[in-house]
């Protein structure tokens, strides 16, 4: 069997890593072909090019990339073409993915199935009516959302989300962790600004400016922030200008493994997170670290976002537990002044998101089968292909 992948960015790069490593578990002669980041190649991956080409996020950044991205999408999608594979699976990264989709079912009858259902739920609803067009088949991570996609026309089987399978720090790790960054028994509070330069950027600002006001009532906290490889180097050049001298994770430093462990650890460790939107929510309520979430867009872009979205929250821990039990500070809220006063009563209150954080992990498929093996059987099933 011969599957076409094609991810955009980190969070895609782990999804299809898991996936690749279930069908190979399934079906071991299984052949891949596409693009993909290290854990993709780890398991069996040549990519086509670079995946960090892909990870652009938002109207005004993509502006400047338009016709390298186009580029990119016509190149991948007559590689698709040219080798005929059994399926297509995209994952994530709708933009890019869904255009190269486009083209191959236009040109071919080639099975395609997208990994990671777009949030029609919360934003252009429409987008699940012209997927349907393009994609037979969705992968979910969310519980909610196969009706949607049904709705328009597409298979979909919830797979579960890959961070309810993750392990947890034991405290011996998060004992060894401290010991090793001499954090002693300081309060620790997380930083995580995002893993993309432009959110980064964006963020920065605020960050730092609640971080200041924060550590003003509470001078024993101690800032850890885990970084990414292709994001450390910008990191390293704003922290200078934050209060608090925040310990920065540099993955580069350390093998795969040690980065990973560190990772999980600083998490486990931590009594509370500052956090950019996104799934970095679900990852710090699998370690049960209470959160404060932050987010602001380009200008442009959040004059369309607030025309556009239907819900009044964007965090996955209070959506899949349907509460709203974490803080947020969004768009025009995302200043330091409203940041530290959630941060402070997090911290004065730090258990009363725990149920929904323990509630999120349940609906996510903790304690059952690896997403990425659930997600394998769900292609090979649809398919209607005999495995062991």
């Amino acid at each position: 069997m011969r599957i076409f992948l094609v991810a955009g960015e980190p969070s895609g790069d782990r999804l299809g890593g898991a996936l690749m490593e279930g069908l190979k578990t399934l079906i071991p002669d299984v052949e891949f072909d596409g693009v993909g980041g290290p854990l993709m190649q780890a398991q069996g991956l040549a990519s086509r090019f670079p995946m960090s080409e892909l990870s652009v996020m938002g109207l005004v950044e993509v502006l400047p990339k338009f016709f390298h991205l186009k580029r990119r999408i016509s190149e991948t999608a007559q590689a698709v073409l040219d080798t005929n594979p059994d399926v297509l699976i995209t994952i994530d990264s709708p933009d890019f993915s869904l255009r190269v989709a486009k083209i191959v079912k236009a040109d071919s009858k080639i099975r395609t199935v997208h990994y990671v259902a777009p949030s029609v739920w919360a934003w252009r609803p429409g987008r699940a009516d012209k997927m349907a067009k393009v994609i037979d088949h969705v992968l979910a991570l969310l519980p909610f959302e196969p009706p949607y996609m049904e709705r328009a026309g597409m298979e979909c089987d919830f797979v579960g989300h890959p961070v309810a399978s993750e392990p947890t720090a034991t405290p011996e790790e998060i004992a060894a962790f401290r010991n090793r960054f001499d954090l002693g028994d300081a309060p620790i509070l997380l930083a995580l600004p995002g893993s993309r330069r432009g959110e980064i950027e964006r963020l920065a600002e605020s960050f730092s400016g609640a971080l200041q006001l924060f550590l003003n009532d509470h001078p024993d906290f101690r800032v850890v922030i885990p970084t990414v490889g292709a994001t450390t180097d910008l990191i390293n050049s704003l922290v200078p200008n934050w209060p608090g001298s925040p310990l920065v994770l540099d993955p580069r430093q350390v093998s795969a493994d040690r980065a990973g462990a560190d990772k999980t650890a600083a998490f486990g460790a931590a009594n509370i997170a500052l956090a950019a939107s996104g799934t970095v929510s679900l990852e710090l309520a699998a370690q049960n670290t209470p959160m404060v979430i932050a987010y602001k867009l380009n200008w442009l872009t959040q004059k369309m976002a607030e025309r556009m979205v239907k819900l009044d929250t964007v965090t996955l821990v209070n959506l899949v537990s349907e509460t709203r039990a974490v803080p947020e500070c969004l768009l025009d809220d995302c200043r330091p002044k409203k940041i530290a006063e959630a941060l402070r009563n997090v911290a004065d209150a730090p258990d009363a998101q725990q149920k929904a954080m323990n509630l999120t992990m349940d609906r996510l498929g903790r304690g059952g089968e690896a997403p990425g093996l659930r997600a394998a059987r769900a292609v090979l099933d649809r398919m209607r292909i005999d495995y062991a």
